[in-house]
């Protein structure tokens, strides 16, 4: 029971000095519900759309300029401009004017009627990778379509009958089914990773800021009195409420993503709130763990900084850690984040039960242990260390 009181009593102490504070109002608070709001919005298409491309047209003839208003009725391409040369399109790609263009040459329409296999290029811009693969995608199809066209018309001049003439331009007929993300949208699969990679930034950073400031302020013998030096029953006390707020903002914003703008869940809310309670108590204890290797209010958030900042690269959602070296595959398995996105693929996305994802629970859990490494230089810090800025 005295310890118990003891919590409670720390426990409103925090709750005091997480009024006061204006920094944990904004880095606990209003930055996160930003950030939720910020990615769901900018990616609410899901796709980029009405991307600007160019037409470079020198046959100039009905079937030519037919292929370029089929371009234009792709919803991801936009005709801005028509171009005398191909010079001048190059240039307004290096002027970031479009992001490609389809280069039409002289003579097309006739070698395509006489089956002479007339060459149309297409040019885009891999600056931008999202825009350059699906212009890609679309300039591919268009020049597809131009030579299926001609084929068409010829051979239904010849007498063959539409099924004959789709067996000889299309032999295989390509069955595709993309798994749990069949709109192939950017706001399901980036968005998943994006924010809570942000909201764990900021429980690194707030968990050491929490921390350091005690010693910043010449508050951290006071307040382990309160709890007899007992570091354990001051920690508890300190981080339960901050605990219960980001656990509400993380299951706020489950809510608004899976349930709200209905991105696929196939695990269950059950599934959801456990991953929810994984992501905060990890990140937490990362972020005590990072004081207590460097018991410093600045060393210990550069390093919180650094490591969230790095997480996002390392996670492989952008790019898969099984391409990467071996020594940054090896190294991937030190970033919450990592965990978090594969237990979220496996048992949130496609559905399958914990015991497949085992190890990155495992890891998960190893992480919020990991202060238990470190509370004995956290207490003799918080009772011995002067602060210097």
């Amino acid at each position: 029971m005295v310890k118990i009181r003891q919590i409670f009593q720390i426990f409103m102490r925090e709750l005091l000095i997480l009024r006061q504070n204006h920094v944990y109002h904004f880095c606990m608070v209003a930055f996160p519900i930003l950030v939720i709001f910020f990615f769901t919005s900018m990616l609410d298409d899901g796709l980029p759309t009405k991307l600007p491309v160019g037409i470079v047209d020198l046959d100039n003839t009905s079937t030519t300029r037919a292929l370029s208003r089929k371009l234009e009725g792709f919803q991801m391409s936009h005709v801005v401009a028509r171009y005398p040369s191909y010079s001048e399109a190059r240039h307004a790609i290096q002027r970031n004017e479009i992001y490609g263009f389809l280069y039409i040459p002289k003579g097309t329409t006739e070698k395509l009627l006489a089956s002479r296999q007339p060459k149309i290029s297409y040019y885009y811009t891999y600056t931008t990778l999202a825009a350059g693969s699906m212009l890609m995608k679309d300039l591919k199809t268009i020049s597809s379509l131009g030579s299926a066209g001609v084929g068409m018309a010829t051979m239904q001049a010849k007498g063959l009958s539409d099924s004959q003439i789709q067996t000889l331009l299309q032999p295989i007929h390509v069955d595709l089914h993309q798994i749990a993300n069949p709109w192939s949208s950017y706001n399901i699969y980036l968005t998943t990773v994006m924010v809570p990679g942000i909201i764990m930034l900021f429980i690194f950073l707030i968990s050491t800021y929490s921390l350091g400031t005690e010693l910043k302020f010449d508050s951290s013998k006071k307040w382990m009195a309160m709890a007899d030096n007992n570091i354990t029953v001051a920690l508890l006390g300190k981080f339960l409420p901050q605990t219960l707020i980001w656990l509400a903002i993380v299951f706020g914003y489950e809510y608004y993503v899976f349930y709200h703008l209905g991105f696929p869940h196939s695990g269950g809310p059950w599934m959801l709130v456990l991953l929810g309670l994984m992501q905060v108590l990890a990140s937490q204890g990362f972020g005590i763990f990072a004081f207590g290797l460097i018991p410093s209010l600045r060393m210990s958030m550069s390093i919180s900084s650094l490591w969230a900042v790095l997480s996002i690269s390392m996670a492989g959602s952008a790019f898969p850690v099984m391409g990467m070296d071996g020594a940054l595959q090896s190294m991937s398995w030190l970033f919450p984040l990592r965990h978090y996105w594969m237990m979220y693929q496996i048992c949130v996305f496609n559905g399958y039960p914990l015991i497949e994802a085992w190890f990155h629970f495992a890891a998960l859990a190893a992480f919020m242990l990991l202060p238990w490494l470190v509370v004995k230089k956290i207490k003799n810090a918080m009772l011995t260390y002067v602060y210097i800025p």
